[in-house]
């Protein structure tokens, strides 16, 4: 409220005017992030990587760039092995390259930076975004008579270099401490290193549509220390 002049009467409150919050204050929860290195995490939803070396997304997941900034779509600098039909449909990324800032979604994601250092770890090709160029990369496959497809396509991700993993809501990262069941549906990545098989034992039977078996596969995850799967709310 603004000071009354000396000796004079104070104003009445219905005579003292807001100050307008304006549309940034409005909005000020919602600023970008400050720079906190390669890989920023502007929400749980949103990422930004600050270029200078390429980075791999996936196509259509650029919502905002800043900067000098070009992307390549015809190749994905792995030399063509993402690109190859994976479980009927292709996984297709893009390099961001060039300098500046380029903010990365997809469908609201759930979104997560994996720093990998040195070490390397398997992930569901439905939940790959993005990662850094020097990102080492094979696909894999769970082979099964059992699995739709004839088997589980992955990626194998090793350092240096970080990747971004995308969830349905939150996850859960689960120690590999005995025997350990994931819905092959649910499960999104695990370490390397551990025998992976279908489960035998568990069949999960769901409703989907007219003429589907309805049934889902478990993998069984046989480690020791320090390995783990990641595993989703939600089943793709």
């Amino acid at each position: 409220m603004p000071a009354a002049a000396f000796g004079g009467p104070e104003p009445l409150p219905s005579q003292v005017q807001p100050t307008a919050p304006g549309a940034m204050n409005s909005l000020a929860p919602y600023r970008e992030v400050a720079t906190a290195g390669r890989w920023t995490q502007q929400n749980g939803k949103l990422v930004k990587v600050t270029l200078g070396e390429d980075a791999l997304a996936l196509r259509g997941s650029m919502v905002a760039y800043q900067g000098n900034v070009e992307f390549d779509y015809k190749g994905s600098g792995l030399r063509g092995l993402i690109e190859g039909k994976l479980t009927g449909q292709s996984v297709k990324l893009m390099t961001c390259k060039g300098s500046g800032e380029v903010f990365l979604a997809h469908d609201a994601s759930d979104l997560h930076i994996v720093e990998l250092g040195n070490s390397s770890i398997c992930i569901n090709a439905n939940n790959l975004l993005a990662m850094d160029a020097t990102v080492r990369t094979e696909v894999r496959r769970i082979e099964s008579p059992g699995i739709p497809g004839g088997g589980l396509f992955h990626f194998e991700v090793s350092g240096p270099g970080s990747v971004v993993v995308m969830t349905k809501g939150s996850p859960m990262t689960l120690p590999v401490q005995g025997p350990t069941f994931a819905d092959m549906n649910a499960l999104v990545a695990w370490t390397t290193g551990m025998r992976v098989s279908v489960s035998t034992q568990v069949r999960i039977s769901r409703q989907i549509y007219a003429g589907s078996s309805g049934e889902a596969l478990a993998l069984q995850f046989m480690g020791f220390a320090g390995h783990f799967v990641v595993v989703q709310p939600y089943e793709v």
